[in-house]
C-alpha cells in the first residue's frame, strides 16, 4: 500500500521516515519529495508498505514527530 505523509519537518530524512514507519511494518520504500530547483524538502512525502499499512496510518496520523504533527493517509 502506497501511503501520503504530509508535514513533514524540513530535517526529516528518507531514512528518518523509514525508522517512523518500520516500528509498524515492512517498508519496502520511502521517499521525502525535495524541490528540484533547490532541493529542499517540500514538506511532504510517500512510504510504501508491504503488511501494516493499516495499523501504520491508524497508529501514526496527527502523532509528533521531530517537533510537527504528521497527516497520514492511503495514497
Amino acid at each position: 500500500m502506497n501511503i501520503y505523509v504530509g508535514n513533514i519537518s524540513w530535517g526529516l530524512t528518507d531514512q528518518d521516515l523509514e525508522n517512523v514507519f518500520a516500528e509498524h511494518g515492512t517498508v519496502t520504500s520511502a521517499k521525502i519529495i525535495t524541490d528540484r530547483a533547490t532541493g529542499r524538502s517540500r514538506g511532504f512525502g510517500f512510504v510504501e508498505m508491504s503488511d501494516g499499512a493499516e495499523a501504520a496510518i491508524e497508529a501514526l496520523n496527527g502523532t509528533e514527530v521531530d517537533g510537527r504533527e504528521l497527516v497520514v493517509n492511503e495514497s
